[in-house]
């Protein structure tokens, strides 16, 4: 490439104002366009748009203009700020649940199944049924009868009943009034839940506005990038030049902002289904911890009453033969009917399977959605390696440039 020598060196004084116009006309030779083309004023393809925003609604569209028009590309505030506080209703949401909320223990539904075995015990409730029976209570074992003393034994089971129903009474109340708690807790968790996906979808629609907002922008600049290389050409000033270097790196630099807006838009996205395998588990755990509050501790209690009236019936059996035969009848049908809720409430311990079903569903979909962040994650990586390239390599013209023009104005 030829390069026509000006008359005049060039004043490198000018390169400390690039920004202002200078006093006076820098004079020098005359130079043909076409023979001599900065590297930095080459034109560019234009890059691909990140959003498409022609398929957005009059209103949506007409919002992210407005936005637009807040952005100046030689205002480094106005791109700093652009999209500040958009996701600040998910960050309040997601606070709510970290504070103040507790969720309960791990434990809350085995716990309520260990307290049922306590209360048979308490109860003595195989010693009623054996009383009412034959007549002679069972003798007592186990850690709760020493706790209770072994002069207990001496005692029929009906009078135990009586003096241990108290400590039941308390038991019972005691773990309803923990699975309330937990319940509660859950409850609040579960509206938690709903508040922070509507805290989400509220946000991503900001976050969609604001980005589209930078790509109307971002067509904006580069109309403006081109009329300044434009002019940069027909002038021949370095000082204009340069400003073209600096209006395109402000250019890239907006551009690589909305691209992480655009990954976190996504990523945003991703909590949603999350946050529903979450309330999903939560509903399916306060569903078992009311079962427990609302079938399991009142059976127990119905066992225990039926076992009480066995006995009264035995002892009414004892003073009237009239009512022995119905006796008989009505304590075989208690003692099927409390096999039968005892058996039913063993079997409710278990668990439902379809709960089972669900929670292996929730899992699936937990580790599918685990695949495709890290999927997202690693497309992400590699526009962050490409971004780099292309910045590394505008650095570099930029270098080269700058060393023409050096070259350029030491020439004798």
């Amino acid at each position: 490439m030829s390069v026509t020598k000006p008359e005049t060196p060039l004043d490198l004084s000018l390169f400390d104002t690039l920004d202002a116009a200078p006093s006076a006309p820098l004079a020098v030779a005359p130079v043909n366009a076409a023979a001599v083309m900065d590297p930095r004023l080459q034109p560019e393809a234009p890059p691909g748009r990140l959003v498409e925003v022609s398929n957005l609604s009059p209103e949506e569209l007409a919002a992210a203009q407005q936005e637009a028009g807040k952005i100046d590309f030689r205002a480094t505030a106005t791109l700093l700020a652009h999209g500040d506080g958009v996701m600040a209703n998910i960050a309040q949401a997601s606070r709510q649940l970290l504070t103040g909320v507790r969720l309960g223990e791990a434990g809350e539904v085995g716990r309520i199944a260990a307290a049922v075995i306590d209360g048979v015990k308490i109860l003595r409730i195989e010693d009623l049924q054996a009383e009412a029976a034959a007549g002679q209570p069972a003798r007592r074992t186990g850690i709760i009868g020493k706790l209770l003393g072994v002069a207990a034994d001496a005692h029929t089971a009906f009078k135990g009943f009586q003096e241990n129903r108290k400590t039941f009474l308390d038991l019972m109340d005691g773990e309803q009034a923990k699975a309330r708690k937990t319940k509660a807790d859950l409850a609040v968790s579960i509206e938690l839940l709903d508040q922070q996906a509507a805290a989400i979808r509220q946000s991503l629609h900001g976050l969609k506005i604001e980005i589209a907002a930078g790509q109307v922008a971002l067509d904006r600049g580069q109309e403006e990038l081109e009329a300044l290389r434009q002019n940069a050409v027909k002038t021949g000033d370095p000082a204009d030049a340069a400003d073209v270097m600096e209006f395109r790196g402000a250019l890239a630099n907006f551009r690589g902002k909305i691209a992480e807006m655009r990954e976190n838009l996504i990523g945003s996205a991703m909590l949603i289904p999350i946050i529903g395998q979450n309330k999903k588990a939560a509903e399916t755990r306060l569903m078992q911890i009311s079962n427990g509050m609302l079938v399991v501790i009142p059976r127990l209690m119905a066992v225990a009453s039926q076992a009480v009236v066995q006995v009264e019936i035995r002892h009414a059996a004892e003073e009237s033969e009239k009512l022995a035969e119905a006796a008989r009848t009505i304590t075989q049908l208690a003692s099927k009917g409390a096999h039968d809720a005892a058996v039913s409430a063993a079997r409710s311990l278990g668990g439902d399977q379809r709960n089972v079903d669900v929670l292996a569903q929730v899992a699936d979909e937990a580790i599918k959605t685990m695949h495709e962040v890290i999927d997202i994650e690693r497309d992400v990586a590699a526009g962050d390696r490409e971004r780099d390239a292309k910045l590394a390599a505008i650095r570099d013209r930029l270098v080269i440039g700058m060393q023409g023009v050096n070259q350029h104005a030491i020439a004798p």
